[in-house]
């Protein structure tokens, strides 16, 4: 006899078995006791939340021989005996992946007539119901609203927003959540003592994580632990699951505190050649890096750690600014959607060390002198007025040229820099606009960066381009909203023609502003020439 996997053996059976799924159980549960049943539910979740385990006990209990409502399912009658061992002729299971076609949804149609074999109702159970054709979808309708008195219909799936209105209209839907690591932890213990395994509750707590609310997935992982040896260790879980130590995750985060971009990088390398998974350190630093964000801001409840490590992430939020934790998040996060496992797998760890530990301008720089490659740039023909004092400004103060210096040394020193945080910024927007507008990037990519001048980043282009930019309103205000967000202050986006010198605003004169020449003189850069 084949030996049977943990996630079959440990199936729930009984509705207080069901793990994480309290309100949608209680009203299953009062629903049946009460007899007030509909003919079509849909069970909408993460995969391994219980959806399936669920349809099975509404078929168990729609059919347990049990006299008490209240009481079903037993488990212990010939109907329920029947569908634990998969042979209850009434509970029919269909793979809505392989059996997507019109054919087999009308094939169900003319069987759904006849009266069943064994209990008092046909259940129907339909997983990954999101995969059937528009032609099956339309095919099931009429079956689904008006089905016989006998039979009922479950559809469960992973990604509820497939599924069309006029289908999920005439059901009756439940959400699953996925399951919290305290939950599944509990579970798996449980488990353990029944199995007579012994795994540390570390390690335990790396494969809930792991796991990402999955019960299905955590038990099936446990069960890779303990094939060879019922004996599991935390360091050993860590090493066959190809997870990071939390250390070392720590140890990055506070890198990433100092700006050390250097140690960052030594500390990725050095896990990965040790054995972690790129990924999983990918997504374990996502999820610390979240845990960080809540506690700074006043919800450490939510963060399910113990004390001691809540005491460590308390003192880690304080020593990171928002924005940097908030620019950290998301570089991690594209992070971790682009390891591939390629020849270079942790290179995306990489740049976001790089990424999250190079300064950023907080801001605007004074105006300067363009540097040699800048052809557009207006010179400077006297000394800028000094800031007015601010908590933004510091950084720039502290930086500025002294007062003794003469002018022209002082817009000599500050070009390079100013420069070099422009081109920083520039590819910052191209990252977060290919998010937003791909379309938009393209243009973009096609620019030219020539410097930042006051609050206005001033790029050449041709003229295609340039009429795209300057002519669409809203492309202009998606550019500027995701400059002032990387920046800091409000910054807009500037276009010149490859080879024209920057202009002042035109004088229109007397002009109507509406007028035919006036908008060719302000947007289009034409002028007056008789």
């Amino acid at each position: 006899m084949p030996v049977q996997t943990l996630y079959r053996k440990w199936r729930p059976q009984l509705w207080d078995e069901v793990v994480g799924q309290e309100p949608v159980i209680q009203t299953l549960r009062n629903a049946l006791r009460a007899g007030r049943l509909t003919h079509a539910y849909l069970f909408a979740g993460p995969r391994g939340c219980g959806k399936t385990t669920a349809a099975r006990l509404v078929a168990k209990a729609l059919n347990c021989l049990h006299a008490d409502p209240a009481q079903r399912p037993d488990n212990t009658c010939d109907h329920c005996t029947a569908v634990n061992e998969g042979r209850f002729l009434d509970l029919i299971e269909i793979d809505g992946a392989s059996n997507n076609g019109v054919e087999n949804i009308r094939e169900l149609r003319d069987k759904i007539n006849f009266s069943p074999s064994q209990g008092r109702y046909k259940v129907y159970i339909i997983d990954e119901v999101h995969m059937l054709s528009i032609g099956a979808f339309n095919a099931l309708l009429k079956t689904l609203e008006e089905p016989p008195a006998h039979a009922v219909f479950i559809l469960a799936t992973t990604e509820n927003y497939k599924i069309p209105a006029t289908v999920s209209s005439r059901c009756q839907r439940f959400e699953f959540r996925r399951i919290p690591v305290a939950e599944i932890v509990a579970r798996l213990k449980t488990l353990c003592e029944q199995e007579k395994l012994t795994v540390e509750e570390a390690a335990l707590e790396v494969v809930a994580r792991q796991a990402t609310g999955s019960l299905r997935d955590a038990i099936s992982l446990l069960d890779q632990l303990v094939a060879a040896d019922p004996t599991v260790s935390l360091a050993e879980a860590q090493a066959l699951l190809g997870t990071a130590a939390g250390q070392v995750v720590q140890d990055l985060v506070e890198a990433l505190a100092a700006g050390e971009t250097t140690a960052g990088l030594t500390l990725i390398n050095s896990a990965v050649d040790a054995g972690v998974d790129p990924r999983q350190l990918a997504r374990q630093m996502v999820d610390y890096l979240r845990s960080l964000m809540l506690v700074r801001l006043g919800n450490a409840q939510l963060v399910e750690v113990t004390s001691e490590m809540r005491a460590t992430m308390a003192r880690q939020a304080e020593k990171l600014e928002l924005a940097s934790l908030l620019r950290a998040l998301r570089a991690f996060t594209t992070a971790a959607n682009d390891v591939k496992g390629g020849w270079q797998p942790q290179l995306p760890l990489e740049l976001a060390i790089v990424e999250c530990t190079t300064p950023l301008p907080i801001s605007a720089p004074e105006p300067s002198a363009p540097a040699p490659t800048a052809k557009l740039a207006t010179p400077v023909t006297e000394a800028p007025k000094p800031a007015a004092p601010s908590s933004s400004r510091k950084k720039v103060e502290t930086t500025a040229p002294p007062a003794s210096k003469t002018l022209e040394t002082a817009k000599a020193s500050a070009a390079p820099a100013a420069n070099q945080d422009v081109k920083v910024v520039w590819t910052r927007l191209l990252t977060m606009m290919r998010e937003k507008d791909k379309p938009t990037t393209a243009l973009l990519r096609s620019c030219t960066v020539l410097g930042l001048e006051d609050n206005t980043v001033l790029v050449a282009t041709n003229e295609f381009v340039y009429k795209q930019i300057n002519g669409r309103a809203e492309t202009r205000t998606i550019i500027n909203e995701l400059l002032t967000e990387i920046v800091g202050f409000p910054c807009a986006i500037q276009c010149q023609l490859t080879g024209v010198s920057p202009k002042r605003a035109p004088d229109t004169g007397d002009l109507p502003n509406d007028g035919m020449v006036a908008t060719a003189l302000r947007d289009l850069g034409g002028e007056i020439v008789e």
